[in-house]
């Protein structure tokens, strides 16, 4: 099934390339990053088929065609970095060195942003968990011709703690049925964990745009043991999209989308299928603000082997059930921001099975001066395991708030809180389920314009 979903997935691509371009001369200039073009002939593509997180940070922090490099060291304590596995609840002090690079360049047909982070995070007690520590980060958007567009995007992150990584602050969140349920949050333990996405859009007319795209993630925990009942899991999906611009400002479209979800419970495959057909619409007020909704009905078909070393029985279900979610965005000078709520089947993010999964987020960074910044987000979920996992069954609550200080040319200092709260009553983190930390992160960075 996962070669048959490549295929299709492919020859939609090859398809779409093969077809003439629209004929219209392209009048539009480079679009800025994350801001609608209003008005000009090139549509652009809704929120619930970008396959794209939103971007948070303010316009004025975001440069293009430019290097940035340098390094940036966070001291954090936690009061809860082991969950409550063997010792009880265990506070730490966690130090984090990680050099940094990035690149951004932008012309008139080729936008590509590379980020990439390596680095060592050691513990004052844990010792045994301290680990090298990688975050990666690319994008790519070709414009094939006029009307058809190319675009891809690729995260690798490898940590033993999810909150404790340079990019983790900012969150990310999406306006359609697309990203990873990364909602769990384990304890202190070696995690690999990768997602991407590839797209092409083809607009045929004036009004109208076709599209197909596919992601994959994949959530690896080395050492089972440090993540009592939590497992690894994967996905894999393929979508296709219409969708047509009635003005300016408005959008509508229909989406099928086909996905694959599967855990690994003591070495075993528990997948589910699912197929959804729904309609979406965007609104665009203005060229900063946009609203989007979507809704449909989704069909699942899951299949879970015997797990005797877990006790469970095998079991299989077919069945239908709703999804639907909405979003906002908006992209200013001095404050950006993004929310978003989602109700719909999704992968297990590390539970025994696939969930029934309701999830809302938010995040906010407001500009307070020139030199000083501040953030603020938070996210609700709630997931219900498909099948003979639902004693897995739980939510997480978290939440964060942060200031940023740029000191000079190139420093920076960032201070930051996070709380978390989950309630997963046969996992690891049932004896503790409450985490507080607090950081403080020290950059040195510079900035310098590509091809001088």
């Amino acid at each position: 099934m996962k070669s048959a979903v490549r295929y299709l997935i492919y020859a939609g691509m090859v398809s779409l390339a093969s077809l003439p371009a629209w004929t219209q001369a392209d009048t539009s200039s480079p679009q800025e990053a994350g801001a609608p073009i209003i008005g000009e002939d090139r549509m652009l593509t809704p929120p619930p088929v970008s396959g794209q997180a939103y971007p948070i940070a303010l316009d004025s922090q975001e440069h293009t065609n430019s290097l940035h490099y340098g390094f940036i060291f966070s001291p954090a304590y936690s009061d809860n970095v082991l969950g409550a596995t063997t010792r009880g609840q265990v506070s730490d002090t966690s130090y984090s060195l990680w050099p940094t690079i990035r690149v951004d360049e932008a012309t008139s047909r080729l936008h590509w942003d590379l980020r990439y982070a390596p680095g060592f995070t050691f513990y004052q007690h844990t010792s045994e968990r301290n680990q090298a520590d990688q975050n990666a980060e690319v994008s790519f958007d070709y414009r094939l011709s006029p009307h058809v567009t190319f675009s891809a995007q690729d995260s690798f992150q490898k940590s033993s703690n999810v909150f404790n990584q340079p990019s983790y602050s900012s969150g990310q969140i999406f306006g359609g049925a697309q990203g990873p349920n990364d909602s769990i949050i384990a304890p202190l333990a070696d995690r690999l964990a990768n997602y991407g996405t590839v797209g092409l859009t083809y607009q045929y007319a004036l009004n109208d745009m076709i599209g197909v795209a596919g992601s994959f993630s994949n959530l690896h925990y080395p050492d089972p043991t440090q993540v009592a009942g939590l497992y690894d899991s994967s996905s894999q999906s393929g979508s296709a999209f219409y969708t047509h611009r009635i003005s300016t400002q408005h959008y509508l479209g229909l989406v099928y989308q086909y996905a694959r979800l599967m855990s690994y419970p003591g070495g075993l495959d528990a997948h589910t299928q699912t197929k959804s057909f729904f309609p979406f619409y965007t609104f665009y007020p203005n060229r900063r603000l946009s609203l989007s909704f979507f809704g449909g009905p989704q069909y699942s078909d899951t299949v879970q082997p015997t797990v005797a070393s877990l006790g469970y029985a095998g079991f299989s279900s077919r069945g239908w059930s709703p999804m639907a979610g909405a979003s906002i965005d908006w992209e200013g000078h001095f404050i950006s921001g993004a929310l978003s709520y989602s109700h719909m089947i999704s992968g297990s993010g590390g539970l025994v099975g696939a969930v029934k999964r309701d999830t809302a987020n938010g995040s906010i960074r407001l500009q307070l001066s020139q030199a000083l910044f501040a953030y603020v987000s938070g996210s609700y979920d709630n997931n219900s395991v498909i099948g003979y996992g639902s004693g897995t069954n739980g939510h997480t609550n978290s939440g964060s708030v942060g200031v940023d200080r740029r000191i000079g040319e190139h420093f920076g200092i960032q201070l930051g809180y996070m709380r978390t709260h989950q309630t997963y009553s046969s996992l690891v983190i049932a004896g503790a389920p409450n985490t507080n930390r607090g950081y403080v992160s020290f950059s040195y960075l510079f900035a310098r314009p590509l091809g001088r």
